[in-house]
């Protein structure tokens, strides 16, 4: 959300809002036809995305506090009150799943929500500017923070070894990286 803000030159009350929301999941599939969907969950586990609600489902952020959901196979799957059958359910194919960023418990010190550290801005240990976090990837060892600036960059989510600080209040995640890498 912060990414497309800062990548799209939104004004600072869309951003404000967009910060008051962090997004779960999105449908990517329907599932059969009595309305299932399947989901792409960004919560560690994928099913604790069905703790929250409600579910803020689109642009348009429309609730819906009745959902029904299990694991299956290695993704989850999810049903909507409301949504009944495949066509309806089919509507709502790579419509992202959000929450109120109040409903997420608060986190201790030195852990961050990924939806906190997109957007910001990374430095490294010289003053160099690297550009902005686009977005997060997991790879099993570690997170890895995939930074836009004048080339991509690829930096380990490691504290106290590349990520030297991160800065909310600032907008900032300061790095030990050379510029070369």
């Amino acid at each position: 959300m912060a990414a497309d803000a800062v990548s799209t030159g939104r004004n600072a009350d869309a951003q404000e809002a967009d910060r008051q929301y962090v997004i779960l999941g999105r449908f990517s599939a329907v599932h059969g036809v009595r309305g299932w969907l399947k989901v792409y969950s960004h919560t560690d586990p994928i099913e604790k995305i069905l703790d929250y609600r409600p579910w803020l489902v689109g642009e348009d952020r429309k609730p819906y506090d009745s959902v029904t959901g299990q694991k299956h196979g290695k993704g989850l799957i999810a049903r909507l009150q409301g949504v009944d059958d495949r066509d309806t359910a089919a509507v709502l194919i790579g419509r992202d799943i959000a929450v109120e960023r109040s409903r997420l418990p608060a986190l201790p010190d030195g852990r961050y929500y990924w939806a906190d550290l997109i957007g910001l801005e990374v430095v490294n240990h010289e003053g160099l500017r690297f550009g902005h976090v686009r977005r997060i990837m997991p790879t099993g060892a570690n997170d890895v923070l995939v930074i836009h600036g004048e080339r991509e960059r690829l930096v380990p989510f490691v504290m106290d070894k590349y990520i030297r600080q991160v800065c909310l209040e600032h907008g900032v995640i300061h790095v030990e990286w050379d510029a070369d890498f």
